[in-house]
């Protein structure tokens, strides 16, 4: 593993963290971090009300390669959707609505990092 990795991986779980700590503040509650199956890992997932939230956290310390919206491809949001279906369903539990969200952390080396909640992608 490079030093290059370790500091994407570094990023990535700060990001995830203060994406966790952003929601649980709006009212949300975590069931489940960095959950993989065969199809994919879900970064979040999380209860809003009755709601079933499968959520993406796009973390970047520069948007010099592009913003963390557009990381999220047509692909990624099908294997999205098809791992919204899976989490439940591997739980045995009948969920009464789904919705995929994305966090962008943008994290600069000086200043304060800036979260935005998207909800409802796609």
């Amino acid at each position: 593993m490079t030093s290059s990795t370790t500091a994407k991986q570094a990023l990535g779980a700060y990001g995830e963290s203060v994406a966790a700590r952003h929601l649980v503040e709006q009212g949300m509650v975590v069931l489940d971090r960095n959950w993989r199956c065969d199809a994919g890992e879900i970064d979040l997932v999380l209860r809003d009300g009755d709601v079933l939230v499968v959520c993406e956290v796009k973390t970047r310390s520069t948007v010099d390669f592009g913003t963390p919206h557009e990381a999220i491809s047509d692909v990624k949001l099908d294997r999205l959707r098809r791992l919204a279906m899976c989490w439940p369903s591997e739980r045995g539990l009948a969920v009464p609505d789904v919705r995929i969200d994305l966090v962008a952390v943008l994290r600069p080396r000086r200043g304060p990092s800036t979260v935005e909640h998207v909800r409802g992608l796609g």
